[in-house]
């Protein structure tokens, strides 16, 4: 018997502590963490963090004991409100949905992009992450494509590298990066 992959949205929800304090607390430390990644990477500040959640660190490590755990957590908490956007642009046209997923999805990368470098693979949580991912935005294209709207010889996964290829480079500004995944976007719309 095989191990079902756990669920993201549960992996969150056990996470967070139940006290409506303690759980203010929790929500800025990822918000924090988040910012604090994207500014400055994998290497960002544990006391940095703390300070700009308005916490101190002995609170920080009650929420999170390694660094690691933090990551895994902001990681995890992304990934889930890009399974939530998902859910909640699914009722919308399909390329529309497709569109406004794929852009929160670039909002994800650059907090990813620090986080990657110090989770495994392999762990439950990445790979819980990716599972999710796909299941919740793997619908989202297939709908697309099947409305007509979107390429049919390319796959979920070729749409994600490509998505996360463009927000891997640097731009000068973000309406830059929007151009091009604008033009990027326009060569995985079908011919109409």
């Amino acid at each position: 018997m095989t191990a079902q992959p756990l669920s993201i949205s549960g992996i969150v929800a056990s996470q967070r502590p139940h006290r409506k304090d303690a759980a203010r607390n929790y929500d800025a430390l990822l918000a924090a963490a988040r910012e604090a990644f994207a500014e400055k990477g994998a290497e960002a500040s544990l006391e940095d963090i703390a300070r700009r959640a308005g916490v101190g660190i002995g609170t920080l490590y009650r929420n999170f004991p390694t660094r690691r755990h933090l990551f895994e957590s902001v990681y995890a908490d992304e990934v889930d409100a890009l399974c939530r956007m998902a859910r909640d642009v699914a009722t919308q046209e399909p390329w529309a949905a497709l569109t406004s997923w794929l852009r929160r999805f670039v909002d994800y990368t650059v907090t990813k992009r620090a986080i990657r470098e110090a989770l495994d693979n392999e762990s439950e949580i990445f790979l819980a992450c990716r599972d999710s991912m796909y299941q919740a935005g793997g619908p989202l294209f297939e709908r697309a494509q099947k409305a007509g709207e979107a390429r049919t010889d390319m796959g979920f996964d070729d749409l994600l590298r490509m998505v996360a290829g463009i927000t891997s480079t640097n731009f000068l500004d973000d309406a830059q990066r929007d151009r091009v995944l604008t033009v990027a976007l326009d060569g995985v719309r079908a011919a109409h």
